[in-house]
C-alpha cells in the first residue's frame, strides 16, 4: 500500500514537472521565432538606427525603422497609466480589507472584478466615443486621442488588477500586527498606513508590476484611442503610437519577409523584453520584500 501510495506520489509529480516544461517550452519557442524572425532587420538597419531613430517610415524611399517614439509612447502611456491606477487599485484594496464592512465588501468586490472581464475593444470604444470628445471640447484640442486618453483607459484596465492582486496581499498580513498596533494605541488608519501596508509590499510590488505589464502590453484600447502618431510626445495631450498599436495595425500591409516584416518582428521582440523584464521585476520584488518583511517583524 505504501509502494502504490509513493508510485502515485510520484507519477503526479512528474506530471506536474511536465506541464511547468511545457510553458517554459512555449515561452522559449515564442521568443525564438521573434529573435528568428526580426533579426533579419539587421542586416539592412543598424541596432543604433532602429533603437534611436526618431523616424518610423516603413513606406519611404529608403525605408525608415526607427522604434525609438514607438518605445516612447509605449512608457510614456504605462508610466502615466500607472500614475493614475495604482493608487487607485491600492487603496480601493485597503479599503475593502480594513474598512468596508462585510456586506458592502462582498457588493463591490465583484464589480471590482468584472471589469477585468470586459474586453478591451469595448473599453476602447468608449474612450474613442465618449471620453475623447469630451477632452477635445473641455481642454480645446485638435484631437481626443491622444497619451492621456489611452493612459486613462489602460488604467480603467489595469484597475481590477492591481486590487485583486493588492487585497490578497493585504487580507494576508496577519491580525496579531493589527491587533498590536491598536493597542499601542494608533488609529486604524495609521495601522493601515505605517503596518499593514508595509507588511503587504510584497504582494503589493508584484500588483504594481503585473499592471505595468498589462498596461504596456494592451494592443486593441491604445490601436483605438491613442491617436496612431509615431512621434515623440512633448505633452500629454499629443498622439502617440505604442508598439502593439503599430504592430496591430501594419502587420496586414507588411510584404512577408519584407524589411517592412522584419522591422515590425522587432518591435514585438523589444515589447517582449519590456513585458519579462517587468514580471521578472515582479518576482524580485515580491522575494526581496518578502524576505525582508519577516526577518522585520
Amino acid at each position: 500500500m505504501h509502494t502504490q501510495d509513493s508510485l502515485r506520489e510520484r507519477g503526479i509529480r512528474w506530471l506536474l514537472a511536465g506541464f511547468a516544461l511545457c510553458s517554459l517550452l512555449a515561452l522559449f519557442g515564442i521568443m525564438l521565432f521573434l529573435v528568428a524572425e526580426g533579426l533579419p532587420l539587421f542586416a539592412s538597419c543598424t541596432p543604433i538606427d532602429f533603437f534611436f531613430g526618431t523616424l518610423w517610415y516603413p513606406t519611404a524611399e529608403p525605408p525608415e525603422f526607427g522604434v525609438f517614439p514607438l518605445i516612447a509612447g509605449s512608457v510614456s502611456v504605462m508610466l502615466l497609466a500607472m500614475c493614475m491606477a495604482v493608487p487607485l487599485g491600492v487603496l480601493t484594496a485597503a479599503y475593502l480589507t480594513e474598512i468596508a464592512a462585510g456586506g458592502v465588501r462582498r457588493i463591490v468586490k465583484p464589480f471590482i472584478e468584472l471589469l477585468a472581464a470586459l474586453p478591451s475593444v469595448v473599453i476602447g470604444f468608449f474612450g474613442m466615443v465618449v471620453v475623447a470628445p469630451f477632452l477635445q471640447t473641455t481642454f480645446e484640442l485638435t484631437t481626443g486621442l491622444n497619451l492621456f486618453n489611452a493612459a486613462l483607459m489602460l488604467a480603467f484596465m489595469s484597475v481590477p488588477t492591481i486590487c485583486s492582486v493588492a487585497e490578497d496581499a493585504i487580507f494576508a498580513v496577519p491580525r496579531d500586527l493589527r491587533e498590536a498596533s491598536l493597542a499601542l494605541g494608533a488609529t486604524r488608519w495609521e495601522t493601515t498606513i505605517r503596518v499593514v501596508l508595509p507588511a503587504a509590499l510584497s504582494g503589493i510590488g508584484t500588483a504594481v508590476m503585473l499592471g505595468m505589464s498589462r498596461a504596456i502590453g494592451e494592443t486593441m484600447v491604445v490601436l483605438m484611442v491613442a491617436g496612431g502618431a509615431a512621434m515623440l510626445p512633448e505633452s500629454v495631450f499629443d498622439p502617440v503610437r505604442p508598439m502593439p498599436a503599430s504592430i496591430a495595425a501594419e502587420m496586414a500591409e507588411a510584404p512577408f519577409r519584407g524589411e517592412h516584416y522584419y522591422a515590425l518582428f522587432a518591435t514585438g521582440l523589444v515589447l517582449f523584453m519590456f513585458t519579462l523584464c517587468c514580471n521578472m521585476l515582479a518576482h524580485y520584488v515580491s522575494e526581496k520584500y518578502k524576505q525582508v518583511g519577516s526577518s522585520g517583524l
